[in-house]
């Protein structure tokens, strides 16, 4: 009789541990994507900072080109709003419709050779540029960390855990066919 209340004790000491370190590394993916959000959100409210300094250096060239400055503008307040409400879904779609603003406004003050010259246009245009590289490596890691729980939260045995401590799956942040389709540079020339 003790050898069986032993096994079965020891039996039960090992399920206790593995549960345990499956609620723990559930516990450390929940805090990689709240990290890796935090690091697209850092870098998101720095662009959105340097947008109005780029916005107002090109108004100052770009008199005739109103309509792509207030899209810029636009674009940047819809993504800030969906930051902000942590609307994964929706921030991917603002995303994609700054990008494309950005990218007509870059590729129009090639017509402004004064603009183009500017020290400041220069700084801000590689400051978004860098921030725009910063952002995609950050998604990057934040889909890779979502898919990781994602996909732990259903497989056999975590389901289980994830189930009883209510670990819930996150969206993947992502733009649009638009933002990662060629891009006519031609087309953007003539606008």
């Amino acid at each position: 009789m003790e050898v069986f209340t032993f096994i079965v004790l020891g039996t039960m000491v090992l399920l206790a541990g593995y549960a345990v370190t499956i609620y723990n590394n559930l516990v450390a993916l929940k805090h990689r994507i709240a990290k890796a959000w935090s690091n697209i959100d850092i870098a998101l409210k720095q662009r959105h900072d340097e947008l109005p300094k780029l916005v107002a250096t090109c108004r100052e060239y770009m008199r005739h080109e109103q309509e792509t400055l207030e899209n810029v503008i636009s674009a940047r307040n819809s993504v800030a709003a969906a930051r902000e409400s942590h609307d994964i879904p929706s921030l991917g779609v603002a995303e994609t419709a700054l990008r494309s603003g950005l990218g007509r406004l870059f590729a129009l003050a090639e017509n402004y050779p004064e603009l183009k010259a500017n020290d400041s246009f220069q700084h801000l245009q590689a400051r978004i540029t860098n921030l725009e590289n910063t952002i995609a490596d950050r998604r990057e890691l934040y889909n890779e960390v979502v898919n990781q729980n994602n996909t732990r939260i259903e497989q056999v045995p975590d389901v289980f855990i994830a189930r009883f401590f209510t670990f819930v799956a996150h969206d993947l942040l992502q733009f649009s066919e638009g933002e990662t389709s060629d891009v006519n540079i031609g087309a953007l020339f003539n606008q």
